[in-house]
């Protein structure tokens, strides 16, 4: 059974009165990528997910619409959420759980730096306790995460002139990071305090 469908539609008109991330260009836009999700999101078929990604003359938008339901089957729109994006690669929803709590959490693909090396995704986590999704802010500062299950917490791999993997918890609506491991001309390792304060170890 397909629990994730994606769909891609090219040359589709879109009326920008139905999607308010548009709102300020003031012209048409084409709907290039459609994902829906109502099985695996935040509590399993009592929440869907929506994600847009239309494209203008000049530029491309992201459009996200978080429902819940209390019933299964009539949903009542939560959050709607719009950013800009690159124009380089797709949205590439994923769902996954990032902070071990039994629910499923979303990513996108925002951008792309380090010609490709480094995939820059926005991630927002279901919150269980107020029924809706919380934007990491600073997701965007780590690229390449993954759920690190050994340590409780997500992992990011930067590339650059080296590379580091940061280790970071989830606080509030950001990503705090408390080590990292940096791998260059020597291999360093840093612990970080609750100030933000680096310390070679």
């Amino acid at each position: 059974m397909k629990v994730l469908f994606i769909f891609f539609l090219t040359f589709q008109s879109v009326n920008l009165n139905a999607a308010p991330i548009l709102d300020q260009i003031g012209d048409t836009a084409k709907l290039e990528e459609f994902y829906v999700d109502s099985v695996n999101i935040g509590r399993k078929k009592f929440n869907k997910i929506e994600l847009s990604k239309y494209r203008t003359a000049d530029s491309c938008w992201v459009s996200i619409k978080f429902y819940s339901s209390s019933t299964g089957k009539s949903w009542t729109l939560k959050q709607t959420f719009g950013f800009e994006k690159d124009d380089i690669r797709d949205c590439d929803m994923k769902l996954s759980d990032f902070n071990n709590d039994g629910f499923k959490d979303m990513t996108y693909i925002s951008a792309v730096a380090a010609r490709g090396a480094n995939q820059v995704r926005r991630l927002f986590i279901y919150d269980k306790i107020k029924d809706r999704l919380v934007y990491i802010i600073n997701s965007e500062d780590y690229p390449n995460m993954l759920y690190n299950k050994t340590l409780n917490c997500i992992d990011a791999f930067l590339v650059y002139g080296g590379s580091s993997t940061v280790f970071l918890r989830i606080k509030g609506d950001s990503l705090v990071e408390f080590a990292s491991v940096q791998l260059d001309n020597d291999l360093r390792v840093y612990e970080t305090d609750n100030k933000g304060v680096r310390k070679l170890i």
